[in-house]
């Protein structure tokens, strides 16, 4: 199981948003830090095939981003997702699971379990437009899970949720990490410093870091901190 970024670049106009990255993931979680601007959200949306990248080429597991068996193996949490309000919550993941390919009686079932899982369940026949940010939040993080992605991408995941939701949802990545590539993106370092196996720091579209992570290295925010400020005086 391997996610090949090689020399991936994406240009608009006159700017460089992502410049040149290289990069293979391996099953593990990856958490990836960076200043607003640095290119995470292109280059998140380049791997879900969003976009198409300027130059450079994405693959998994030698299939390309372009690919329709690429899709199959992805789960994705955009930033904001879409989802339509007068649904409820069980509706809109057996509607994601038909676009998904699944059967009637697997997305049901599969619809129960995700629901049960991000703690939804009470709210399941309720209106989408009806639930909090958090909850929101919850239901797209359960419409990611779809399918078992064998490749999760997860933007901003814990924006809206408490920190006993938090919590929660840091060990349920922590699951998901032994059987699938994750690649997680947030501006709660702790979030990363807790659960991932490889941090990833991306600076003005490159990416500047990525190493395993251990607590023998001290505090991660004080060291990205500490990145992003080498790089700024460098410059």
């Amino acid at each position: 199981m391997e996610l090949v970024i090689d020399k991936v670049s994406k240009q608009y106009k006159n700017k460089i948003a992502v410049d040149r990255i290289s990069v293979k993931l391996q099953k593990g979680i990856y958490g990836l830090l960076g200043e607003n601007g640095a290119g995470k959200t292109t280059l998140m949306r380049m791997i879900c095939g969003i976009l198409t990248p300027s130059s450079g080429t994405i693959s998994f597991d030698k299939i390309d981003v372009r690919e329709e068996d690429y899709r199959s193996i992805l789960g994705y949490l955009p930033q904001d997702f879409g989802y339509y309000p007068e649904f409820t919550g069980q509706d809109f993941l057996l509607y994601m699971s038909a676009l998904k390919g699944m059967t009637k009686p697997q997305a049901k079932r599969k619809a129960a379990e995700l629901l049960q899982l991000v703690s939804l369940q009470d709210a399941a026949k309720k209106k989408i437009k009806t639930y909090s940010g958090g909850m929101k939040q919850r239901l797209g993080i359960a419409q990611a899970l779809l399918g078992q992605p064998k490749l999760l991408v997860l933007d901003e995941p814990t924006a809206g949720l408490d920190p006993k939701e938090r919590v929660r949802f840091r060990n349920l990545i922590k699951d998901l990490g032994k059987e699938s590539i994750v690649l997680l993106s947030t501006h709660i370092v702790s979030d990363i410093e807790h659960i991932a196996d490889t941090v990833l720091i991306m600076k003005n579209g490159q990416l500047i870091y990525q190493n395993k992570w251990d607590e023998d290295k001290g505090n991660l925010e004080d060291f990205y901190i500490q990145q992003i400020g080498e790089e700024a005086d460098d410059e």
